[in-house]
């Protein structure tokens, strides 16, 4: 690390931007939650069923590391979306001991249509007070979020 990088301005000015982003992400989170109606899936299933449709098949301990849970934090997720006929389990064709998880017909579709409904609210909510250039600096933002994530 260079001099820079190490000021107390550079500092301050990161960890400024962490609390930022840690009380924003948070009030997004809280609100596309209270998107999501009585009766529908959860958001840790629309996750679960996001990441599958996205990455493919995937096992419990795959999931559960990717959102940073517990297995059994995952399980219970799982479980329901298995009570639900949303994702199905079948034996590794490597390795029998495992199972690994995909989705179903169902899944696919409550996946899409979960997905609408918050979407939906943000695609509106950009169109309606956002200009071009903002939208597209969220885009860039969305991806380096995403990258930030990963990094946690």
């Amino acid at each position: 690390m260079n001099d820079i990088q190490k000021s107390p301005e550079r500092i301050a000015a990161v960890h400024e931007t962490a609390t930022r982003l840690r009380v924003c992400v948070g009030a997004f989170r809280r609100r596309t939650q209270e998107a999501v109606s009585e009766g529908d899936l959860s958001v840790p299933q629309l996750t679960a069923l996001s990441r599958l449709d996205r990455l493919g098949p995937s096992t419990t301990a795959e999931l559960a590391r990717r959102e940073q849970i517990t297995p059994q934090a995952m399980g219970a997720t799982v479980a329901g979306l298995e009570k639900r006929e949303l994702v199905v389990r079948q034996p590794d064709s490597v390795d029998g001991r495992r199972m690994i998880l995909s989705l179903t017909p169902a899944g696919q579709a409550a996946v899409t249509s979960g997905r609408s409904v918050i979407v939906d609210r943000i695609a509106g909510a950009l169109a309606e007070s956002f200009t071009d250039e903002e939208i597209a600096a969220l885009d860039t933002a969305a991806r380096l979020l995403e990258r930030l994530a990963e990094l946690l």
